[in-house]
């Protein structure tokens, strides 16, 4: 089948197996292996893509399901060689430790903040409730995520004024 499908902004036409699931077709076609694959089952939430702004397991949605759709991976956060501020706060704060999880933790985070750009300690833990690390205990995780909302909500404040102050009335 052929489908068209956004990937980090990007539009690419292929040709696609009807049962290529999307984290193989990001990962082979594409070459973006930033979306880990660790169960194929939905448990451990390493191949988390945004569709259409949305979290969803990769290893569970059919490439042509995105057909037409957008989808955000990993590879997609950073904006001309520098990092989001979520990979930023994951840095700082010792968010990760082997890594294998990362990608799909920044993934799901990204769009907790997107829905919720501050969230309790207790939102937090259950918008990654689908994600499982089996290095850190969360705790670190839960820091970067909530250093990285406040970090988000400044830049956002420094971007309003800096567009409010260039008014030509």
């Amino acid at each position: 089948m052929k489908i068209r499908v956004k990937v980090n902004g990007q539009l690419y036409e292929s040709d696609v197996e009807p049962r290529t699931l999307l984290a193989y077709y990001l990962r082979d076609e594409l070459k973006l292996t930033g979306t880990h694959i660790g169960c194929d089952t939905t448990s451990c939430g390493a191949c988390t893509v945004l569709l259409d702004g949305k979290a969803v397991k990769s290893c569970t949605v059919f490439a042509v399901q995105a057909d037409g759709r957008e989808v955000l991976t990993v590879e997609g956060l950073e904006k001309d060689g520098e990092m989001h501020p979520l990979q930023k706060a994951f840095w700082e704060e010792h968010a990760l430790q082997c890594g294998y999880c990362t990608p799909g933790m920044l993934m799901a985070s990204y769009a907790l903040l997107q829905e919720n750009p501050a969230p309790t300690e207790e939102q937090i833990r259950e918008g990654l409730s689908g994600n499982i690390c089996r290095c850190t205990g969360y705790v670190n995780i839960v820091k970067a995520v909530k250093s990285a909302a406040r970090k988000m909500a400044t830049q956002e404040s420094l971007e309003e004024v800096a567009t409010s102050g260039t008014s030509t009335d």
